[in-house]
């Protein structure tokens, strides 16, 4: 029986004079009654408020670049890891276009509740705003869970280019137009040529393609002189000698390519770059949510199987959340906002 339904019952306790006293009696009861369950309701939604049972349905992961490439590969292998845990489902559904910004927009536009999850990389947020004339959404619109990892890139040629060297190719460069190509447009790839015509003094054409696979593919057949591609696409092919490597543009040298030196050992720093691997919500998802979801992280990505998987990609722990993600995606964006503007970068 609602409060709505007892309205009535106590207008005619109260107006039967006959029963009066004990319907009076009735009726204090069952005010009491009403007045205890209002006190309780807060906690009582509480308990049920959706930040105490996450997950309780199907999470998805919106991974916004093509399959096969290591931001997939990585989703998958969290998801998985995740539905153990956590013991719902994890999915993911792949999201590609127009550098990212389809899938994000996507997350951006579904309920701030966790159940909707972006997972891709930094140059969404980092290069996107600079390289499109309008975006579809505002990088406020989302906030960092954890930036997972992150990856250089492998600087390959063409073996019948016989560029042996980053400093063949980059005195080829000075004399002719290279053709270098990325996984798209505002891809690392894209970034990557960009950041080489800048620093070093080189002219290249950015040819970009649908994924890093054709990249790569385009790379090793010729189609295409050299690229900054994604090290585990292009590994297979160093070892047939269809590509050379040149050079590694993290920090460190990849552990899938130990004898490939950085561009830094090779005295040309300013070429460094690092590809960080993001998952992202919608601005207002609940705090605890995300700490549900970063708690889960952080252990899926401690379990030996992961560690694995991140060595085979290439890729190197980050496990950065809060403030020291936000400031990391922050720091990059600010340089990449100038090697746009150097470079008159811009989506083709």
């Amino acid at each position: 029986l609602s409060l709505h339904d007892a309205l009535p019952i106590l207008y005619i306790a109260t107006n039967d004079k006959q029963e009066r006293p004990q319907m009076t009696i009735f009726s204090k009861c069952w005010l009491s009654l009403c007045g205890l369950l209002i006190i309780a309701a807060p906690a009582m939604a509480q308990d049920a408020s959706p930040t105490t049972t996450y997950p309780n349905k199907t999470v998805r992961f919106v991974s916004n670049f093509p399959p096969g490439g290591p931001a997939d590969i990585l989703a998958r292998s969290m998801a998985d890891a995740l539905q153990s845990s956590l013991k719902q489902a994890f999915i993911v559904e792949n999201k590609p276009g127009a550098g990212g910004n389809l899938g994000a927009d996507i997350v951006v536009k579904s309920p701030a509740d966790g159940y909707t999850v972006l997972f891709g990389i930094d140059t969404t947020f980092t290069v996107n705003p600079y390289i499109y004339k309008a975006m579809p959404f505002k990088p406020a619109d989302l906030k960092p869970v954890m930036v997972l990892a992150s990856s250089g890139l492998m600087v390959g040629s063409y073996s019948g280019r016989q560029f042996k060297s980053m400093k063949d190719l980059i005195a080829a460069g000075r004399s002719k137009v290279l053709n270098f190509s990325s996984a798209g447009n505002g891809s690392p790839g894209h970034l990557a040529a960009e950041i080489f015509t800048d620093a070093a003094e080189i002219k290249i054409q950015h040819v970009p393609y649908k994924g890093n696979t054709p990249a790569v593919t385009a790379v090793m057949s010729g189609e295409v002189d050299a690229g900054a591609l994604a090290t585990p696409g292009m590994l297979p092919h160093v070892k047939t000698g269809r590509i050379n490597a040149l050079a590694v543009t993290s920090r460190k040298r990849s552990k899938l390519a130990p004898d490939v030196p950085t561009v830094a050992e090779l005295g040309l720093k300013d070429l460094e770059l690092e590809v960080l691997y993001v998952v992202m919500m919608p601005s207002a998802t609940p705090d605890a949510v995300v700490q549900i979801l970063q708690n889960a992280m952080r252990s899926a990505l401690n379990q030996p199987d992961i560690k694995t998987r991140l060595i085979n990609l290439d890729l190197a722990y980050e496990g950065l959340t809060g403030k020291a993600a936000q400031t990391r995606l922050n720091d990059l964006s600010i340089r990449y906002a100038r090697i746009v503007q150097s470079t008159g970068m811009e989506s083709e």
